[in-house]
């Protein structure tokens, strides 16, 4: 999991990483989970996850985990994590492949998610971990993008039309259409 170097005893007597290559990382303890809005059950964690991504003016389909068991919220933090049954290989938007472990944390804020923790993007031939995520209005060809930042500080930006939800949907038919020829 973690490198012992990095694992600190919290009041909890629970061990929790506090620093990474200089970053802080998101991860879930029991006080948060105390102090925050927790939902159970696949339906009602696919809703709230999607409603809060609207609020917060990312994409309905950024994080299109599915059998989601857990999913939690911490508002005046804006800490978030969710819990699936597995870890889920892959999942490929139009021009992306992503990979989710079982536990994703993160902090939302206003159109960005920091400290990003399980989730991995393929480029290359190679995972790459993910930390951040950003939509910016109108900087990729007078169109709004999403840019994907790694530890590194390499970044990568794609149209935010392909994590529309709706996007994933249609693409995802016309990928069983062409797989039924």
């Amino acid at each position: 999991m973690y490198p012992p170097a990095l694992l600190t005893p919290a009041p909890n007597h629970l061990l929790v990483p506090k620093l990474h290559k200089g970053r802080e990382l998101a991860t879930m303890t029991q006080d948060m989970k105390a102090r925050g809005e927790v939902y159970y059950g696949d339906e009602t964690c696919r809703e709230k996850l999607i409603f809060l991504l609207k609020e917060i003016g990312l994409p309905n389909g950024l994080l299109t985990v599915k059998e989601i068991e857990e999913f939690g919220y911490v508002k005046d933090t804006g800490f978030v994590w969710l819990r699936h049954k597995k870890k889920r290989d892959y999942h490929k938007f139009e021009k992306v492949v992503i990979s989710y472990d079982t536990e994703v944390t993160a902090y939302f804020e206003h159109k960005k998610i920091k400290n990003l923790t399980g989730v991995k993007a393929k480029d290359f031939l190679i995972w790459i971990t993910l930390s951040e995520i950003c939509v910016k209005d109108k900087s990729c060809a007078a169109a709004a993008c999403i840019t994907f930042k790694t530890p590194a500080g390499l970044s990568k930006s794609f149209p935010l039309s392909v994590f529309k939800l709706e996007a994933i949907v249609s693409q995802r038919e016309t990928n069983e259409v062409d797989e039924g020829k």
